[in-house]
């Protein structure tokens, strides 16, 4: 199987990115900025502590002496409470930046999924989604409250204490920060080969969750397909894949530190070379450096490199993390295929706010006006397509597989859009309306019908929350569920089990029936709803067909032509065109394509019927 390839990045680190996603954690700058000064003030204490060290050193133990004792401890103890209160300070402030923007950046993720139209879902996996809104918002959480903090703490605390050794000895502290240079020009080399390997990291990542949740949902195809070694092996080699990409950026990674340190190391060396010979000069002459200075200008030296390795560390992280960040970006700044225009959103409003005060009544007359019709792929499947459904009819679609049925029924749902001409809900391009308004007043039973982990009761209100028990149970009996569901040890009140997997698919279609009927839609549009159910909740359905479908628009595209003999038209799909259209009585009686498929699908059924019979 074709694994879902995504895009590939290719930008070096990009500060824009980073920028817009300090956008998305507005709500918590106040926290940001708090968090810098917390670190701006430990950098600070950080570049303080050895000065007071050297002091002691200079005045205490060179001098042989304990006066001003007792102020100087004080001092100290009263620095060390304080750096004991701004690092808890930023630690605080920390957490929450990055558990808040992780909750921001995952609730705007799912609000964008809610906005997205049903052909993003056609094209992307759920494994792929559920990767970037769960690892990859959590990285980027960890970035921004740790990662992006810890460079505010390094870069105080390198100029406080390039500025302290200039100022000890303007000479050796020199000499100590001209190894920055070549620190900069390796990191430069670095920087592109670690981001291009975490990319590959955070795709196969990617990839890898997808796989895991194909393998759960079709554990039953697979067994039966016997097909576990392929798939075994087919896994395999993407998770070697994201394994040769790891070691590579950890090898990468590796590579860097060890060089940053072993700069920092000579620079240590040398300047405790220099200042050793200085504090000789200065017991000889009078004229070098004290003790107590070597010792703090050593300190220093040693510390400065500190934050140079993490600086070095935090910029192989955001290397990893712009990865993720691309890709999560890239889902927030998804623009939907469809969308309302502003006219549409100012007078009826959004699928979040609507205003359903100003939505005219539907009616359910529906026009094709010269529609044509294109998949992004390419594919061309209506062309020059004309259509006119009254409201209140019954239209039954039948035809071959690709044959068109199935787009027709998504665009009267505007789950797509015409690629050229107009379709018309009450004689007014649907494009007038806003999309909320139309998928208010659909309801829509799948072939495989999906429900959610709860009761059979949440099931069936799961589209009007407010509706009351009585209301769901008329809509059961409407369908003709009841009888099983009260038959259930809890009744309404037994759970479904996760996708209702403790129901059988004909219970599953029953609910789902009786959940899109609760609504009472203008135009109901069931898809192959009766494709996969035994002969007995077929008929039920036929009957639920006959009471609820009275009065509204439908469309029903149906593979079991017994189940439409009753709609006021079936048109004959081809090629995405419609070659015949009549009632089933006069369909049969031209003797044409519908009466070859009506009556071979007969004899097929009767011959089911005998072999089950001689059994």
């Amino acid at each position: 199987m074709q694994a879902f390839q995504e895009e590939d990045y290719t930008r070096r680190l990009d500060l824009g990115l980073w920028k817009k996603l300090l956008k998305l954690a507005k709500p918590y700058h106040k926290h940001l900025v708090g968090v810098v000064i917390f670190m701006a003030l430990t950098a600070v204490v950080d570049v303080a502590l050895p000065m007071m060290n050297a002091y002691a050193i200079d005045h205490f133990i060179a001098l042989k002496t304990t006066e001003g004792l007792g102020l100087f401890m004080a001092e100290y103890i009263g620095l060390a409470v304080f750096q004991m209160a701004v690092v808890f300070g930023f630690i605080r402030l920390s957490g929450r930046v990055e558990t808040g923007t992780c909750y921001l950046i995952r609730k705007k993720g799912f609000q964008k999924l809610q906005e997205l139209p049903f052909s993003y879902y056609d094209r992307m996996p759920v494994g792929y989604l559920m990767s970037r809104l769960t690892n990859d918002t959590q990285r980027l959480g960890d970035t921004i409250g740790w990662s992006l903090v810890d460079l505010c703490w390094g870069a105080v605390f390198l100029i406080a204490c390039s500025v302290q050794m200039l100022r000890l000895n303007w000479q050796l502290g020199l000499t100590v920060l001209l190894v920055i240079p070549p620190l900069a020009v390796i990191s430069w080399k670095f920087q592109q080969g670690i981001l291009e390997s975490y990319r590959q990291v955070r795709k196969r990542n990617s990839q890898i969750t997808s796989g895991f949740n194909e393998g759960i949902n079709g554990a039953k195809t697979t067994k039966t397909l016997v097909r576990e070694e392929m798939n075994r092996e087919e896994f395999d080699e993407v998770a070697q894949g994201m394994r040769t990409s790891s070691v590579k950026a950890a090898t990468l990674s590796a590579l860097f530190l060890p060089i940053v340190v072993s700069l920092g190391s000579l620079a240590t060396g040398y300047a405790l070379w220099q200042g050793g010979n200085a504090v000789l000069a200065e017991q000889l002459t009078g004229m070098g450096m004290t003790v107590g200075v070597l010792q703090v200008f050593i300190n220093y030296t040693v510390q400065f490199f500190q934050p140079v390795r993490d600086i070095a560390r935090i910029f192989a992280e955001l290397q990893s993390s712009q990865a993720a960040a691309e890709r999560v970006m890239s889902l927030l700044e998804t623009e939907p295929d469809i969308v309302d225009s502003p006219e549409v959103v100012e007078r009826f409003g959004d699928n979040f706010h609507p205003k359903t005060e100003n939505w005219p009544k539907l009616v359910g007359d529906i026009d094709f006006e010269d529609v044509s019709f294109r998949y992004k792929d390419g594919e061309q499947v209506l062309s020059h397509f004309n259509l006119h459904v009254n409201h209140g009819e019954t239209i039954a679609l039948v035809g071959e597989t690709g044959s068109g049925k199935s787009t027709i029924v998504n665009l009267v749902c505007r789950f797509y859009e015409p690629t050229e001409g107009r379709v018309l809900i009450d004689g007014v391009d649907y494009r007038e309306r806003s999309q909320l308004w139309l998928q208010s007043n659909l309801g829509y039973v799948l072939q495989s019908p999906h429900l959610f982990s709860g009761t059979v009761a949440e099931n069936i209100r799961y589209g009007r929350p407010s509706a009351t028990d009585e209301e769901v149970r008329r809509a059961a009996k409407m369908v003709g569920a009841e009888p099983f569901i009260l038959a259930m040890k809890d009744g309404y009140s037994a759970n479904v089990g996760e996708g209702g997997n403790r129901l059988s698919t004909g219970q599953k279609q029953l609910i789902s029936f009786a959940r899109a009927i609760l609504t009472n839609p203008a135009i109901f549009v069931l898809d192959e709803a009766t494709s996969s159910v035994d002969t007995e909740t077929e008929q039920l359905i036929q009957e639920a067909i006959q009471t609820t479908l009275s009065g509204r628009t439908s469309f029903i595209i149906a593979h079991r032509l017994s189940t439409i003999r009753s709609a006021d038209r079936i048109l004959v799909i081809h090629d995405g065109k419609i070659i015949e259209d009549g009632t089933h009585r006069q369909l049969v009686a031209r003797q044409g394509v519908y009466y070859k498929l009506y009556t071979n699908q007969f004899q097929d059924e009767q011959g089911m019927q005998i072999l089950q019979e001689g059994k």
